[in-house]
């Protein structure tokens, strides 16, 4: 009997420690070290500057996100999962301004507002092993809001990606006479958004709300150095379902494309635009994300392991916040459905999503009622 169970836990074990080794060889090679610089010197370039959200036409309410956030967080915080207190999930980076002192409603939703989430690279790749639970769906939804993914190609361009965006909207029945989808982009998932709403015009009269969420708006330095090729192995994860597109994922995450892209395609002005930034103390980067948070390092500490702080911004929009959390943590729950590989991997993949999403769709709820 012992021995029988011996056998069994040791099977048990050995798709942890494939996913583990995979996870492992994927984050040595994407991290690798450089032989040249990270943003490296070029003159085919559009023309920047790095200045104060306030001189960038960013509109700062994170005091009034703030105030919904945590009055969801202490309400929720005995029926949620990776309950954290507000301090500890939102970080203050410089001034924050003060919130409104108005009350927060969390009752029943006046706007039912839907949520189509936008994933980033690869989530087609590890999706099946992820094996979500849906509990962030079933959250908004007890309150009248709704949330569904939206499938695009894990390895492909954004302008492929924009294309399944916009089939995907024309495809849904508009519900009632007023706009109720709000586009959230996670990673690439956010600049595929954007693409597709410059490119396709006709989407836009469905749209109520658009935000980026850790969205890799203005590319990541760690892309330069990169090669799609070594993206492609992500073709080989357990249970992968995902093909290599048209193979331009790594092209599009480019400082230098996305940069260029925002320069040459002002964004439809009648939209509203919201960014949610991940900003993680350092203790709160998990392992996995330790040598690519190294590396990003080398042109700014201020990164989530994936994407600096102010290339998450999208221009215009209103900032909602700065997240306590790796990139890993907001978007891509491994802790709650692999455990065994949290010791090793994602020790800090722990954040409270639903709490957070619910957050996201009453502060823009708000925001449409003071419109109207």
């Amino acid at each position: 009997m012992a021995a029988t169970e011996t056998s069994r836990q040791a099977r048990t074990r050995k798709p942890a420690r494939a996913a583990g080794a995979i996870i492992a060889t994927l984050a040595m090679l994407v991290s690798a070290c450089a032989t040249k610089p990270l943003l490296p010197y070029t003159e085919d370039t559009p023309a920047l500057v790095l200045m104060p959200i306030a001189q960038a036409g960013v509109d700062d309410k994170r005091g009034r996100f703030r105030e919904i956030f945590c009055a969801i967080l202490e309400r929720r915080q005995a029926t949620l999962p990776d309950y954290l207190p507000c301090s500890d999930a939102l970080v203050r980076v410089g001034a924050e301004p003060e919130g409104t002192g108005a009350d927060v409603e969390l009752g029943s939703a006046k706007r039912q507002l839907r949520a189509l989430f936008v994933p980033g690279v690869g989530w087609d790749c590890v999706g099946e092993w992820l094996g979500l639970k849906g509990t962030v769906a079933a959250h908004v939804r007890q309150f009248g809001y709704d949330q569904v993914a939206l499938k695009v190609d894990a390895l492909s361009s954004s302008d492929n990606n924009a294309r399944q965006i916009r089939d995907a909207i024309v495809a849904m029945e508009p519900e009632g006479g007023e706009p109720n989808i709000v586009l959230i982009g996670f990673s690439k998932g956010a600049p595929d958004i954007l693409q597709a709403l410059v490119s396709y015009p006709e989407i836009r009269k469905q749209i109520a709300a658009v935000v980026s969420m850790a969205g890799a708006i203005g590319g990541s330095p760690l892309a330069n150095d990169a090669t799609q090729s070594q993206l492609n192995l992500l073709q080989h994860w357990p249970d992968a379902d995902c093909t290599p597109g048209d193979g331009g994922a790594l092209e599009s995450l480019r400082s230098a494309t996305r940069k260029k892209w925002l320069a040459e395609n002002p964004l439809p002005r009648e939209l509203a635009y919201y960014s949610l930034v991940n900003y993680p103390r350092p203790e709160r980067i998990s392992s996995l994300l330790q040598s690519s948070y190294d590396k990003l390092s080398r042109v700014d500490a201020r990164n989530d392991g994936q994407v600096i702080f102010y290339d998450q911004v999208i221009p215009g929009s209103t900032l909602l916040g700065y997240a306590n959390a790796d990139h890993w943590a907001l978007g891509v729950p491994i802790a709650r459905t692999h455990d065994s590989i949290v010791p090793i991997f994602v020790d800090q993949n722990n954040y409270p999503r639903e709490a957070l999403l619910e957050a996201v769709l009453r502060f823009i709820e708000e925001e449409l009622a003071a419109a109207d």
